[in-house]
């Protein structure tokens, strides 16, 4: 539980964080009073979650799960019409050959081609998201972000991934980041938004926990690790520190926020890592796509590999199914 200005509430009242958030000096109080991250411990925490492993059906199940949780991505100079459309029937139907397979959670790709990814999925009920905000650097006038936002949402997009003003960040404006987050999600309307840290440019795992909690009192519905244009992007224990802060921010708040790693979870071995870490750290109520995401575009394919093993007792190569 973080320390505050004012008294601690009971637990499972809710905090008023009017009074953190009236200027920069107390948001910084606030932040920069959260408990230490020990750097220590959370690894060698995460590496401990990471060696544990699940046999048969629940491993069955954990890949329909992952499946369900991938946000299947591009985010390329090179996207065309036609990348996307494919990448969208493919979030529908990810093994054609297998209708028992689940569909993916969005499709995500830039705001110019959202309208593209929207008139294949329809009402398939895989949503799409897009990255705005001057994604991936984050620099850009707040007028120019919150018209990115404006235009991705009017194209059709259900999802808003956008990321925060590093420089910002780090250099200790966090009222400037806080107020920018709450814009956008002014601009999202109905759009669930996804504040993206980029936390291999956070330098520290303090650090980590203190955008996570700014990201949460800020309103965003999910707090997600990286770009994938940056390296290191998604580590387990980064994703351990969102989801010990998603938890401590119900307990005092009541509000349940998700959390979405990105950008270097390639396997389905790495994915049950992730997965054994949320029920572990956050508990099984985020292990749910509405709570749970994975930002990736080639994850998805070793998953399905995994799963037609589990099923036929045999691998299928790489090119049985579509390259993404």
């Amino acid at each position: 539980m973080p320390s505050s200005p004012s008294a601690a509430p009971a637990q499972g009242q809710a905090w008023d964080f009017s009074d953190v958030t009236r200027s920069n000096d107390s948001l910084r109080r606030f932040l920069h009073g959260l408990p230490g991250v020990d750097q220590v411990g959370a690894e060698s925490r995460a590496a401990s979650l990471g060696t544990r492993s699940i046999k048969t059906t629940a491993k069955a199940y954990a890949l329909d799960l992952a499946i369900r949780m991938v946000d299947l991505t591009t985010l390329e100079g090179q996207d065309t019409h036609g990348k996307v459309r494919a990448l969208a029937a493919k979030a529908m139907r990810p093994d054609p050959a297998d209708p028992t397979c689940p569909a993916t959670a969005a499709v995500c790709v830039y705001p110019d081609m959202v309208g593209v990814a929207k008139e294949v999925l329809g009402d398939s009920g895989v949503n799409v998201a897009a990255v705005a905000t001057a994604f991936p650097s984050g620099r850009a006038a707040l007028d120019i972000k919150l018209a990115d936002t404006r235009d991705a949402v009017e194209a059709g997009a259900d999802e808003i991934d956008m990321v925060i003003d590093r420089g910002a960040f780090l250099s200790g404006h966090y009222l400037q980041v806080f107020d920018e987050i709450v814009a956008v999600k002014e601009a999202c309307g109905p759009a669930h938004l996804k504040v993206i840290f980029e936390t291999g440019e956070l330098q520290t795992y303090d650090n980590v926990r203190r955008a996570s909690w700014l990201a949460m009192m800020a309103g965003g519905h999910f707090i997600k690790t990286s770009t994938g244009k940056v390296q290191p992007a998604a580590t387990l224990p980064v994703t351990m520190i969102m989801l010990e802060a998603v938890r401590d921010f119900r307990e005092a708040t009541g509000q349940m926020v998700g959390v979405k790693p990105a950008g270097g979870i390639r396997t389905g071995k790495d994915a049950i890592k992730y997965l054994v870490m949320v029920n572990e750290v956050a508990g099984p109520d985020w292990l749910d796509p509405d709570w749970f995401r994975f930002g990736a575009s080639t994850l998805l394919n070793e998953l399905l590999m995994q799963r037609t093993k589990m099923t036929t007792g045999r691998y299928s190569g790489p090119d049985y199914f579509t390259v993404d």
